[in-house]
């Protein structure tokens, strides 16, 4: 017997990982999403996985909890042709989504954001470039 598991669309995997980046970003936990929307939060899981499509009132409804526009989770949509839109992006920024998809990322950018002196800020900055250079030329982290 031949199994039919349809493999989630793209473009709802995509919008619910714009979900999960949203919410993250602001520390709200799936059960606190959920209940803001009346739903468990085994089906905030299921929408970040892609795995449940959402649907259009629904959808508002999270932009407003998680305080975005709606368009906010169809950035850099698969499928989408770049440059349509003159004020878009450009394809490279997905690696900020990637960095604040990461717990280390997430972390940091917390941290960061806390400090209010800019020569702190700048000096921080000027560290981790340094950092960054320094591992650039064996391009391997240290300790192998």
């Amino acid at each position: 017997m031949i199994e039919n598991k349809k493999k989630p669309n793209p473009v709802d995997t995509h919008v619910g990982s714009r979900v999960r980046l949203r919410r993250t970003m602001l520390g709200m936990s799936q059960e606190k999403l959920g209940e803001s929307l009346g739903i468990t939060f085994q089906q905030i899981q299921k929408y970040e996985k892609g795995s449940n499509r959402i649907g259009a009132s629904r959808l508002q409804r999270i932009s407003e909890v998680l305080n975005v526009p709606v368009a906010f989770f169809f950035e850099d949509v698969p499928g989408s042709s770049p440059g349509k839109n003159g004020l878009q992006e450009p394809a490279g920024a997905d690696y900020v989504v990637d960095f604040l998809s990461s717990s280390e990322g997430l972390q940091l950018n917390r941290a960061f954001v806390k400090i209010t002196d800019p020569k702190v800020r700048r000096r921080i900055i000027e560290l981790v470039r340094t950092l960054a250079d320094a591992a650039e030329p064996d391009e391997k982290p240290r300790g192998e």
